[in-house]
């Protein structure tokens, strides 16, 4: 769940708050995108001078609704090779309930930015795929985040590898294992144009295979994208063998739930 401090996303955090309660959910978390330590883009992530502004929004709607729904205050930082020390010095200054790492820049290049689209035709799909996970795996790694998000974001615009990319996954799950991290099912990606869940099913199987985490996002940058999906989330989890997923508190696992 978004924010507008992050410049893409439309709509009060109480609206956000309301259609949550109105869906049926009991717990949610906010966790808009971190400022961008390598340069600012007010259209992309917040600037850091509004990170006090966003944990006071969030705070007053935990305090509002407490009755209702449980608000749990996040982040979703981006992982910036060179950048590390500057990313958890970052996320050390305010108390956050999860943080989640993602991969939205190979180099300079947003390759899941529409604006960017075109660079598409200048890269070679396989070396592309293969630097984003490489990235994924080096994310988890470093130890900043608690879940990664949309894991496999490079197929948003529905271009896929003509190679196969087994051993990628394997070497992800692997990393994944290792960092004691969770993974998103994010159900955002059926309404892009790859139109499927993060991670594909059959990528899913084998972090399974592995005993990596799971729990789950919307990812959503509207109201009314709260939740959405949520079901068909659930079931993708269940065909790729998934029988529980985690949530958070104060960056520790606090409960396991039965899908």
């Amino acid at each position: 769940m978004h924010t507008p401090l992050c410049g893409h996303a439309s709509g009060a955090p109480e609206e956000y708050v309301q259609h949550a309660i109105a869906v049926g959910l009991k717990e949610i978390g906010f966790s808009d995108h971190a400022p961008l330590l390598a340069y600012q883009d007010p259209g992309i992530a917040m600037d850091i001078a509004q990170l006090p502004l966003y944990h006071q929004m969030i705070e007053t709607m935990r305090a509002k609704y407490a009755d209702q729904i449980t608000v749990r205050v996040g982040v979703e930082a981006d992982f910036l090779p060179g950048f590390e020390d500057g990313t958890r010095q970052m996320l050390a200054a305010y108390p956050y309930d999860y943080v989640i790492g993602s991969v939205h820049f190979i180099a300079k290049w947003g390759f899941d930015d529409p604006i960017q689209l075109t660079e598409w035709d200048q890269k070679d799909v396989n070396e592309v795929y293969r630097e984003y996970f490489k990235l994924v795996r080096q994310s988890a790694l470093t130890g900043l985040f608690d879940i990664l998000g949309h894991i496999d974001l490079v197929k948003k615009f529905n271009f896929h590898p003509t190679e196969d990319m087994t051993d990628e996954i394997q070497a992800n799950a692997e990393a994944f294992r290792t960092a004691r991290v969770v993974i998103e099912i994010n159900s955002s990606g059926l309404h892009k144009p790859a139109g499927e869940i993060y991670p594909a099913l059959d990528h899913l199987k084998v972090y399974r295979a592995h005993g990596v985490p799971i729990t789950f996002g919307s990812d959503a940058h509207k109201p009314v994208q709260v939740g959405r999906d949520f079901a068909k989330a659930r079931d993708w989890a269940l065909a790729a063998g998934y029988s529980e997923y985690v949530m958070f508190e104060k960056r520790r696992i606090v409960r396991t739930v039965k899908l």
